[in-house]
């Protein structure tokens, strides 16, 4: 070669080499020249000199290359620790770590193993794989058995060169299927230590045999160090991410339960500010519905409903009396199972039942309808709901008993005949908050049997309740009530006392009234209704003297004939007063012939199939049991009473034609 320096002879010297070592040139080039100096056949001692010069200059070329390599190493180590720096969750930094252990050996596979929560070896990270393998199966047998059992073995790396004829560990066939089917032969495997605790394992393959020199472990276990520290830190740092999430779930609870009692405290407020205030039931329900979004209802202790705030559909009774003991029984609110048993909800709403109860006294339930579920607070809402509800059950009974005398002896002189001193009764109604010249009925109940003194202590609460008075006359409880329905407060009165008495309670009522003067007169009609009742064997029953018929016209003082006429055939005159029909004189034919069709026809001058059809309509207009004896009575006697009135009428009206003409004048 005339570009390498040469002996005067023209061999190559050790010039040549040196010159090749300057250009780092590769060691083929090395041998090359070797091959050039022994065809020129130079002396036996130049050619070894010349030998050794090339074995040295390539040791120093291998010298440089691993420098290089080292160097570069480095360099990737450097990469790697500042990378490592940044914040990343577990995977992306083994991911990281696979990446450069693979770029750091030129490896062709590299995985980790970390030990999970419940200590077991799980593979992470694999890269450079060619096919799927079982990473379930190959997971725990990586560290215990294999290459890292030899590892765990001797507390630092170990290698193998050809891993499936190594017989220096124990074999497992998943691993050893892993290895064949990759087609790897050398295996290194490093520890992820902290301290003298190991992590997990750093592992790197090839698929050709390859021994790994002593400075290329210098290169992987400084990155498995840097793997340890990283992945604890990434560890610290999920465990303190967590821990920073629980804590803001935690405030985030606490702030949303401080201001659910926050509300509840203000609801609380406005509830008890209306008792205080004098608010009644239904108020108190509606605050209480309000601040739960439900509609809510107040019992007594035997299931009457005192006030609502809505009408609950579907209602499930027995679900709510059993919810009721258990309430009464764990004094707290409790959820009424309306699922039949099953368990499963037919909707979101819910119903609750809470106790109203004064220390052990029972007082009733709150019953809740929520168009949501309830949650804790909102229990505790409800629960001081129904406290709210007692402490005014027990102030209504306090202000009653303590009224009880005063409001007595207002009612006792209403009664009174006559009555003394009437302005200053009006006067004495008005500091109670009781007009008299608004519509009031009168109820008189006669408890069948037992003791008084609960149905007098009953009355008085009722009384004060319902804005009346009340007074004992004659072992009889006598309520004036305001109202226009005498009925309905009969049936009332009736429904709360007889079941808490447990034992018949017979029950009449006179009404409306409209002046404090009324208020005598119909304690007599309740009275009489009430001895009515009782001698035509309804003891127990509920009436007022329209209820009774023909009877209560009889018993009533003002007569009324119009209302009488009117509830027996009013249905009938209306019918024919607005479509000019027959349908009066109809039936009085038909009770004059004795009930016969066809007799009334022939009395009518009309068909019996007329008179069919006519009956027809009065059944429609007067109901299906107008034809019973009972309100047959009535219907005959309103005939008489309304042909009656006509007559009457018809000769009040001639009588004045008569006045008007003058006697022995014509009339017009």
């Amino acid at each position: 070669m005339s570009d390498h320096g040469t002996d005067g002879g023209g061999g190559v010297d050790a010039l040549s080499v040196l010159e090749l070592l300057a250009q780092q040139a590769p060691t083929e080039r090395f041998a090359e020249l070797l091959d050039e100096a022994r065809v020129t056949g130079p002396p036996p001692a130049e050619l070894a000199r010349l030998e050794r010069a090339v074995h040295l200059a390539t040791g120093i070329g291998r010298s440089f290359a691993r420098r290089e390599q080292r160097e570069a190493g480095l360099d990737v180590l450097a990469d790697t620790a500042r990378d490592l720096t940044f914040p990343y969750d577990l995977d992306g930094l083994l991911r990281l770590v696979v990446r450069r252990a693979r770029r750091l050996l030129d490896l062709d596979v590299a995985c980790v193993t970390l030990r999970d929560a419940r200590g077991v070896r799980v593979l992470h990270s694999a890269e450079g794989g060619l096919t799927a393998f079982d990473a379930a199966a190959c997971s725990g047998a990586l560290d215990t058995e294999g290459i890292g059992g030899l590892v765990h073995a001797t507390g630092g790396p170990a290698w193998t060169d050809d891993y499936l004829t190594d017989d220096r560990f124990p074999h497992l066939a998943p691993v050893d299927e892993l290895v064949r089917t990759e087609g790897l032969r050398s295996v290194l495997a490093v520890p992820l230590r902290i301290g003298d605790t190991v992590l997990g394992l750093l592992y790197g393959a090839d698929r050709r045999a390859r021994r790994f020199a002593d400075g290329e472990l210098g290169l992987l276990v400084p990155l498995a160090d840097l793997a340890a520290v990283a992945t604890e830190k990434a560890g610290l740092l999920a465990q303190t991410t967590a821990e920073v999430t629980e804590l803001e779930e935690d405030s985030s609870r606490a702030r949303t339960a401080l201001t659910r009692m926050r509300y509840i405290g203000e609801a609380h407020r406005r509830i008890m500010n209306l008792v205080l205030s004098g608010g009644d039931l239904l108020g108190v329900a509606k605050a209480a519905g309000d601040a739960l979004d439900a509609c809510v209802l107040v019992r007594d202790t035997g299931g009457r409903t005192l006030a609502a705030t809505g009408e609950i559909t579907g209602l499930d009774e027995d679900a709510v009396a059993k919810a009721s003991l258990d309430a009464h029984a764990g004094r707290r609110p409790v959820r009424a199972d309306e699922s039949g048993g099953s368990g499963v909800d037919d909707g979101a709403e819910q119903t609750w039942v809470a106790p109203v109860i004064a220390g052990s006294e029972d007082l009733g339930v709150l019953v809740v309808r929520a168009t949501t579920g309830l949650t804790g607070e909102d229990e505790r809402l409800l629960e001081l709901a129904a406290q709210s509800v007692a402490f005014l059950l027990l102030m209504q009974r306090s202000t009653a008993v303590a009224e009880g005398p005063v409001r007595d002896e207002l009612l006792d002189d209403l009664l009174a005949e006559p009555q003394h001193a009437p302005q200053q009764i009006a006067q004495r109604a008005r500091r109670l908050g009781i007009d008299l010249r608004k519509p009031h009925v009168l109820v008189v109940a006669r408890p069948e049997g037992g003791e008084q003194g609960r149905a007098v202590v009953w009355a008085s609460s009722y009384a004060y309740r319902m804005a009346g008075l009340k007074t004992v006359q004659g072992g009889c409880i006598v309520l004036l009530l305001p109202g226009v329905d005498a009925s309905a407060a009969a049936k009332a009165v009736s429904g709360e006392l007889a079941p808490l008495l447990g034992h018949p309670v017979s029950v009449g009522a006179a009404g409306p009234g409209w002046s404090p003067d009324s208020v005598g007169r119909l304690y007599q009609e309740g009275m009489r209704c009430l001895d009515a009742m009782s001698a035509l064997g309804g003891t127990g029953a509920a009436a007022s003297v329209e209820d009774l018929g023909f009877l209560g016209l009889l018993l009533s003082d003002d007569h009324d004939v119009d209302g009488f006429v009117e509830s027996a055939i009013g249905p009938v005159l209306d019918y024919d007063a607005e479509r000019f029909t027959d349908l009066t004189h109809t039936l009085e034919a038909y009770f004059a012939s004795g009930g016969s069709p066809t007799n009334a026809a022939e009395a009518l001058h009309v068909h019996p199939n007329t008179v069919s059809r006519r009956l027809e309509r009065i059944g429609e207009l007067l109901g299906p049991e107008w034809q019973k004896p009972g309100q047959v009575l009535e219907v005959q006697l309103a005939l008489r009473l309304q042909r009656t009135r006509e007559v009457l009428a018809r000769r009040r009206a001639a009588l004045g034609e008569t006045r008007q003409t003058g006697p022995g004048k014509d009339a017009p």
